[in-house]
């Protein structure tokens, strides 16, 4: 199923003559983007077979719950030469939560959590990228879990590009944000015995992504 229709379709920016946009560090440094990676400029799609949409929980203080969403749709778009022109949109199936323990992945896709029968999609959608170091981009966007809408930044790392055996371009980025699951209504919660909480009020949510280019249309 293609969940992007050509109507909701990443447009492709039109191109552009200027230089290169430069990007400033903390210390106000400028940052220019690596002229190799121009050559990458284009539509791309999340391989699930080589990607990981996770996150990780602590729980019950002591110890560390990881998962992943097994099922989702992308839509990518890279600009090697101006960063801030990139854009993201992910669309995970809810109900494809998978921490190892069929239990507590019924548990999270229920009501108590993640809601999956009125929520069967959570999403994310990048509102500005910025390269804030060297294979370092910043991108912020909103993500939608149980209908809630918040906004996010998460810092990306370019790890780098290979064309494969088989002919299929791949690029590979490594991300990480924290949030706090209350802000998008998880607020179930047990406490414990000794005063704290079963399950952390902090989600860290991790993306390990290897991305195949798309070919032009037409």
């Amino acid at each position: 199923m293609n969940l992007f229709s050509r109507s909701s379709l990443l447009r492709r920016p039109e191109p552009r003559t200027e230089e290169p946009t430069a990007a400033s560090t903390a210390d106000g440094a400028a940052v220019l983007p690596d002229p190799r990676l121009a050559a990458l400029t284009g539509e791309w799609m999340i391989d699930p077979a080589h990607s990981r949409i996770g996150f990780s929980v602590r729980h019950a203080m002591v110890t560390t719950v990881r998962g992943a969403f097994l099922e989702y749709e992308s839509r990518l778009y890279f600009d090697g030469r101006d960063p801030a022109r990139s854009s993201a949109e992910i669309s995970l199936v809810t109900a494809s939560v998978d921490t190892g323990v069929e239990q507590r992945d019924a548990h999270l896709i229920g009501r108590d959590f993640l809601d999956a029968g009125k929520h069967p999609r959570l999403s994310f959608a990048s509102t500005a990228v910025q390269l804030i170091g060297k294979d370092v981009y910043r991108m912020t966007g909103d993500l939608t879990i149980r209908g809630i809408t918040r906004p996010v930044t998460l810092d990306l790392t370019y790890i780098g590009y290979v064309t494969d055996p088989f002919g299929y371009e791949r690029v590979g980025f490594d991300g990480t944000t924290t949030i706090n699951r209350s802000d998008w209504g998880l607020t179930y919660n047990a406490r414990l015995a000794e005063g704290g909480a079963m399950v952390s009020e902090r989600l860290r949510l991790q993306f390990d992504i290897a991305a195949i280019r798309t070919p032009a249309a037409g």
